[in-house]
């Protein structure tokens, strides 16, 4: 399925035919997402998507709440704009704190965030575009727990992407959260495959 860039009507299964495959398609899922995962300092986390895991995304949500055909237009206007067009990675960040007043408290300060996330490719920098379907800071500097993050890619940092040896680094410069991780080798080549 990579290397597709949006789930059309006819890539949507019947809700009949999803649930004889579910349990085989949540295996595969879980294995692409296991090669499309980073960690960045103790709560932050890159979760690479695609059209495998949007697929699955969309598949879920009809799945889950069973809204049949008036559902179906609004999942794909939801999850197509996270595949990677070609050009680009995209990616949901979560901050992950169980505690739910230790996360309040932490989301409290971290209005922002999501302009402060960079990739580092060899010797470019990609500042992260935010997914501009809603505000995901408040004016008096909460974020929210989820962000979704396009990284455009100009031609030459794709190109330098493709080389294995490229060191590709992932960073969040924030006052509230500062951390960066290097993209691990099983990864890398994962992310390699979403561009054209």
């Amino acid at each position: 399925m990579t290397g597709k860039h949006e789930i059309t009507r006819a890539d949507v299964l019947l809700l009949e035919e999803y649930e004889k495959i579910r349990h085989q398609r949540r295996q595969d899922v879980s294995a692409i997402k296991k090669n499309r995962r980073v960690s960045v300092g103790p709560y932050a986390t890159f979760y690479f998507e695609n059209y495998d895991t949007m697929w699955w995304q969309v598949h879920e949500m009809l799945y889950i709440e069973k809204g049949g055909e008036d559902q179906i237009a609004d999942e794909l206007a939801a999850y197509n704009p996270l595949i990677p067009k070609g050009n680009e990675l995209v990616a949901t960040l979560m901050f992950e704190i169980e505690n739910p007043d230790r996360r309040a408290r932490f989301l409290a300060r971290l209005g922002g965030v999501e302009k402060a996330v960079t990739l580092h490719v060899g010797s470019e920098k990609i500042s992260a575009v935010p997914e501009a379907d809603v505000e995901r800071s408040t004016e008096g500097g909460k974020a929210s727990s989820v962000h979704f993050l396009h990284f455009p890619f100009t031609p030459s940092a794709i190109a330098a992407f493709r080389d294995p040896e490229t060191e590709v680094i992932l960073g969040i410069r924030h006052d509230g959260y500062a951390h960066m991780a290097s993209i691990p080798d099983n990864v890398h080549a994962a992310l390699m495959q979403d561009f054209d």
